[in-house]
């Protein structure tokens, strides 16, 4: 069974991660920020994956450290459950509306950390949070897992953006992790990712 169980402490967070993306439905979610805990929720079981995070973070300053912090963790968790990425589908791209929002996640895990982002927010702040802060844990989680991922978004409503964008990018990510009935090739034409 694919899992990864990792923690990171820093003088700024202390943050654990369990993720397994063959269990459908294991979900805990604690984080300190209410809005952030509602997008990793969301992530996770509409990605149909297991996922639990415990993080701790210098919330008195702001909370760009304990979100970009849960980025780079679980980035490092998707990586490690990957391994050598042997019978992954690989790529996968996904489209969600939400009202009058919609967001496109597409992915290529294959090892090669890359983000493009495209869309605009309406105000400053969602949820508490910097609107620019949601890229940047993107950005972040993207690097660390080794995924290239193109994220476009549309709409009016902030809540609305943020919600599609990081559903469509579960659901893609537990498209791409499925493995393929039967297959143990790595899925690449160099032979390793």
């Amino acid at each position: 069974m694919r899992t990864a169980e990792l923690t990171r402490e820093t003088n700024e967070t202390k943050i654990s991660i369990t993720f397994n993306p063959d269990v459908r439905g294991e979900v805990s979610i604690s984080t300190g920020i209410g809005f952030l805990d509602h997008m990793l929720n969301a992530f996770a079981r509409h990605g149909g994956f297991s996922l639990r995070v415990a993080a701790e973070g210098d919330l008195e300053v702001d909370c760009h450290h304990t979100v970009e912090d849960i980025g780079i963790l679980l980035g490092d968790a998707v990586k490690e459950a990957v391994g050598n990425g042997a019978g992954i589908t690989r790529f996968s791209d996904v489209t969600i509306p939400m009202d009058e929002s919609r967001a496109t996640a597409a992915l290529d895990v294959g090892g090669r950390g890359y983000l493009v982002m495209d869309g605009a927010f309406t105000g400053i702040m969602t949820g508490g949070i910097p609107n620019d802060l949601f890229e940047h844990f993107f950005y972040s989680f993207c690097i660390h897992a080794g995924i290239t991922a193109h994220i476009i978004f549309t709409g009016v409503n902030d809540h609305h953006k943020c919600e599609a964008i990081f559903k469509a990018f579960g659901i893609a990510l537990g498209r791409a992790l499925s493995v393929r009935d039967g297959c143990v090739d790595i899925p690449s034409t160099k032979g390793t990712f």
